[in-house]
């Protein structure tokens, strides 16, 4: 009838859109301002943006994967010389396979920070940063997209260490606990792309980003007992490193190779220092998610 609405479903759009019977492109009218057109997750959305991501930075990839496999190396071969001669050992392994895993998830964190945190700012700097905010993706998918893409560069960079470590002499490269590998490689890439995210969001340009990787990335994670068991620091600074959750990260990810570490030698020890890391990541995540979802510098 004519005086009778009739209901024309959008097949994107959980919500009918009423349509006067009778009017032109009856049926084809866009939802009100306000009503989602996708529901759930966009799938298609979030997986075009984590493939950008990793495309961008596996197009130079000598910069962002062999590049940081070489000096992570470098570092291996300067301690090891300067402080592994004459058979030193450390909790009970020589020097080079002591300091090894740390330099894996060393180099895999500082990757991590590095990928997240040029997505916004090079945005920002372009001024092609619509091209993140205008898509159909809520804050929650931009955030996974990013971060997930920037977890992968990790991953493939600590690939490539382990790999030219494995054939240095005097490294050993086991795995009695291959679940502390995956677990604290991951929740420490997690964490610093997250960190590199909201850096991105904050910073305005190139120097806010690299102030942030020189004074606060680097001594983390330099100070964190990659090189030495804090057990040789005083008390005050052993308590100063156990604040630290860089420190968490590296002497869990080295228990998987050793079985022995700082946080303790038991799977308890370890496994409560696994879930302290799930749990600031989480709330580290959330305030990422907030800020984001604020708009703050990305709308202005």
């Amino acid at each position: 009838m004519a005086d009778q609405a009739r209901t024309a479903v959008n097949s994107s759009s959980p919500q009918p859109v009423e349509t006067p019977a009778g009017t032109p492109g009856e049926g084809y009218r866009l939802p009100p301002r306000g009503v989602p057109v996708f529901t759930g997750i966009n799938r298609i959305g979030l997986w075009s943006l984590y493939i950008k991501e990793v495309r961008r930075f596996l197009k130079v990839q000598t910069q962002t994967i062999w590049a940081p496999a070489v000096t992570t190396l470098l570092f291996l071969v300067i301690f090891t010389v300067a402080l592994g001669r004459s058979g030193r050992e450390v909790l009970g392994v020589p020097f080079a396979t002591f300091v090894a895993p740390g330099l894996i998830v060393m180099g895999m964190m500082q990757n991590a920070f590095a990928n997240s945190s040029f997505s916004f700012l090079s945005g920002k700097i372009q001024g092609t940063i619509i091209d993140l905010l205008m898509p159909p993706l809520s804050e929650g998918e931009l955030m996974a997209g990013i971060v997930g893409a920037a977890v992968t560069r990790a991953v493939m960079v600590g690939g490539a260490v382990a790999l030219a470590m494995a054939f240095y002499p005097g490294v050993e490269l086991a795995a009695p606990h291959l679940w502390a590998i995956v677990w604290f490689g991951l929740m420490g890439a997690v964490m610093l792309s997250l960190m590199g995210l909201l850096t991105s969001i904050w910073a305005e340009k190139f120097d806010h980003n690299a102030a942030v990787t020189n004074f606060v990335i680097a001594p983390l994670s330099l100070l964190s007992g990659t090189f030495y068991v804090i057990d040789n620091l005083a008390p005050a600074f052993q308590a100063i490193s156990r604040a630290n959750p860089f420190f968490y990260v590296i002497s869990g990810f080295r228990y998987g190779f050793l079985g022995e570490s700082d946080i303790g030698n038991t799977d308890m020890a370890v496994s409560h220092a696994a879930l302290g890391l799930l749990a600031f990541n989480l709330v580290f995540g959330f305030v990422v998610y907030r800020v984001l979802k604020s708009g703050w510098k990305l709308k202005d």
